[in-house]
């Protein structure tokens, strides 16, 4: 099985299932992850309140999980936003050319002619 040699070269066609899915459905499933954060981040300050008197360890460990979980869920929710990306393409420098000199015209002043003036 012989195959041409321009197809060997030639870069690989994009496949449909590598493609990223629609900004509408990803941003809607940030939405459900960010959510679920804040829902457990709820669930650490009832928790921080309820246990506050009698375990204190709980209740500071609550805290600091009220505090940390929202710069973790943003984090997490942008990290996931770009590994859905795709890979990227390498950078190819373009070697550019200088640029062509410019002739630098003076200005000029066209007087009408000294005969032909209004009077």
């Amino acid at each position: 099985m012989s195959t041409t040699p321009w197809r060997r070269d030639a870069p690989r066609a994009e496949s449909i299932t590598g493609a990223r899915t629609g900004l509408t459905r990803d941003l809607r499933g940030r939405q459900r992850r960010y959510l679920m954060a804040m829902l457990v981040r709820s669930a650490c300050v009832v928790l921080m309140a309820a246990t506050w008197s009698r375990w204190p360890v709980v209740a500071v460990g609550a805290l600091v999980g009220a505090v940390v979980i929202p710069y973790v869920a943003v984090v997490a929710a942008q990290a996931h936003w770009r590994q859905q990306r795709g890979a990227r393409h390498a950078v190819v420098w373009v070697r550019e050319e200088p640029p062509a000199t410019r002739v630098v015209l003076e200005p000029t002043l066209i007087l009408p002619p000294e005969g032909n003036s209004p009077g």
